[in-house]
């Protein structure tokens, strides 16, 4: 494969909430960090991380909605729960990952759009760690849909 195209896996993911479910079969993908203001509103975010895939390789459960969000791209997202789902051009259609089933494969092919990188981001790997306190954990009621 050329231009960034790997194989890929067959995944599932979707929305927060569980109204728009998806399922994509095994085959070609290329996964980019989108770095453009665009992506970045879009997301409310420093940046996107898409996984293009073929169209027809999308089953959809639910049906997501879309928003023109310039005149050559449009974003899908969920009416009910608000999650951005993906960014679609008439050559295809790019995932959030943060939407894909936790243990779902993303190695990055390059960073697009670097012009529009926020400063701090380089900065994260020296930032501390720290995970959750599982007593907030124990206190939190998630309304989350569960993942699979």
């Amino acid at each position: 494969m050329s231009d960034g195209w790997t194989d890929h896996p067959g995944f599932s993911g979707g929305c927060q909430c569980g109204a728009v479910r998806y399922r994509v079969a095994s085959g070609p993908t290329k996964a980019v960090i989108c770095h453009c203001r665009m992506c970045q509103r879009a997301t409310g975010n420093a940046f996107a991380p898409l996984l293009q895939v073929k169209p027809e390789a999308v089953t959809w459960t639910g049906t997501p909605s879309e928003w023109a969000s310039s005149s050559v791209a449009w974003r899908g997202f969920c009416r009910t729960c608000g999650t951005p789902l993906y960014f679609r051009t008439e050559d295809g259609i790019e995932l959030m990952a943060g939407t894909m089933a936790p243990g779902t494969p993303f190695e990055a092919q390059y960073n697009a759009s670097v012009e529009s990188r926020v400063g701090w981001l380089g900065a994260l790997h020296d930032a501390p760690s720290r995970t959750t306190d599982p007593a907030i954990l124990a206190e939190v009621e998630s309304y989350q849909s569960p993942e699979e």
